[in-house]
């Protein structure tokens, strides 16, 4: 049978997860032991396991980004090949979320051409923050947004992140062990929004790397308390230095927002070469 290569666009809560990335027992995981043969609960492992079920064949799942423990996506990327191509795409999405829990969502299936690869095909990602600005706590979304109850100066916020935007020396934002040769990356957009209470720290770039966003907050909220002055932004990044910058922000308040890939076919001669995280 012809074997075809199907692109997933899919949303999910990660709080109950260890991330995306299928991993085996670590001593970071607290939960239930899971079964044998089986690992512990990644988006990765339930996403492919209820695959194989559908499809009655091993599947190997590629996802765009690692996203970490407690981090949500709006708008994850993946592909999967099979040769069970006499199931219609949307029945087969409709099956795929039958056989998941309610916190992961399939949004689509669709058929492409082999040249698609959720990883290499990436062209550029939006993540989102998600702070919760008030004096009291939000009881129904402990686990979505970060509360911060100091009132923070957004003006502040928004002249720091512009010092972000553009091609940088990340080092400062970066945790140690990243493994990168290069810390060098692109921000196209670095915006601090606010609607009442919930404030969003949009940021959009070509790639990351390990928790940079995360630090990204962390040191803007620096900003927004005082701490730290917009100005210091060049300074910090500068130094290349993880101690320069803030603290790294909580998982649970970010989101994968969208991923942006290339048409298929081959890269064009002049595609600049990016490091994706």
């Amino acid at each position: 049978m012809p074997t075809q290569r199907y692109k997933l666009t899919l949303s999910y809560r990660g709080t109950a997860y260890h991330g995306w990335q299928t991993q085996s027992m670590v001593p970071t995981y607290k939960g239930p032991t899971p079964p044998p043969g089986h690992g512990i609960p990644t988006i990765q492992e339930i996403l492919s396991r209820a695959l194989c079920r559908i499809v009655r064949h091993p599947v190997k799942l590629v996802g765009s980004s690692r996203t970490d423990a407690g981090v949500h996506a709006k708008g994850q990327l993946a592909h999967f090949d099979t040769d069970q191509t006499q199931i219609p795409p949307e029945n087969l999405r409709r099956a795929l979320n039958h056989a998941l829990p309610p916190d992961v969502l399939v949004r689509s299936i669709e058929p492409v051409d082999d040249s698609f690869n959720a990883v290499t095909s990436t062209l550029d990602k939006r993540y989102q923050y998600a702070l919760w600005n008030a004096p009291n706590r939000h009881p129904f979304a402990a686990d979505l947004v970060w509360h911060r109850w100091q009132t923070l100066d957004l003006p502040a916020m928004r002249a720091a992140a512009a010092h972000l935007v553009g091609t940088h020396d990340f080092a400062s934002f970066a945790r140690p062990g990243h493994g990168r040769e290069s810390t060098t990356r692109t921000l196209l957009q670095c915006a601090v929004s606010q609607r009442g209470p919930l404030i969003i720290i949009a940021v959009h770039g070509t790639g990351f790397l390990w928790n940079m966003v995360r630090i990204i907050v962390g040191t803007l909220v620096e900003v927004g308390q005082r701490r730290i002055a917009p100005d210091d932004i060049p300074s910090i990044l500068a130094a290349r230095a993880r101690t320069a910058a803030g603290p790294t922000a909580p998982p649970h308040g970010l989101y994968l927002h969208w991923i942006r890939t290339r048409p298929p076919g081959p890269l064009p001669a002049d595609q600049p070469s990016i490091d994706f995280s």
